[in-house]
């Protein structure tokens, strides 16, 4: 995967987060046709840039604390 598509990927992968349709890393993986481990290393990724990206237990889905996007 070369960086633009990575770059692209990373993007959708948070507006997905922050409109509340990141259920599982199994969906996501299964969207972007790589493996889970990937998913969540793009979500460290995110967590690196300074969204805060935390897995809802009770909405069973990932949210994220804050955003950097004004």
């Amino acid at each position: 995967m070369d960086y633009l598509t990575y770059s692209e990927r990373l993007n959708y992968l948070l507006e997905m987060i922050e409109k509340g349709q990141l259920l599982s890393l199994k969906q996501a993986s299964e969207k972007f046709d790589c493996s889970e481990r990937t998913i969540r290393r793009m979500i460290n990724m995110l967590k690196e840039q300074g969204y805060q990206i935390k897995y809802s237990r009770k909405n069973m889905k990932y949210i994220i604390l804050n955003s950097k996007r004004t």
